[in-house]
């Protein structure tokens, strides 16, 4: 097990997926953010069931920056309940996993 992870979240819109990104890379949470093209969701909201077209993100990171990364991206998400969660790598490519590990480091 490693002690990087892979997080997602989704948002509303390209522009809001672009830029959610470039703020956790900017700020050094994240080594790479991928977005997607729009994916369809369908999830229950407030007693009915919706369906909505997102963008998501997945997003690599270290554990030790994931308070952080979380604060921020609940900070700059338009969603009142925003989609953040975090899943283990076991394993990897170490020139990978050290790329990450030297992008998410102060």
């Amino acid at each position: 097990m490693t002690d990087k992870i892979v997080v997602f979240t989704t948002c509303g819109s390209e522009e809001e997926a672009r830029k959610l990104a470039t703020a956790l890379i900017e700020k050094h949470l994240a080594a790479c953010v991928n977005i997607t093209a729009p994916v369809t969701s369908v999830y229950r909201w407030k007693g009915s069931v919706q369906e909505s077209q997102e963008w998501m993100l997945i997003i690599k990171s270290r554990r030790e920056r994931f308070a952080e990364l979380r604060i921020v991206l609940e900070g700059a998400h338009s969603y009142e309940l925003p989609e953040v969660l975090a899943l283990p790598v076991a394993d990897g490519s170490p020139n990978y996993l050290a790329c990450v590990e030297a992008e998410t480091c102060l």
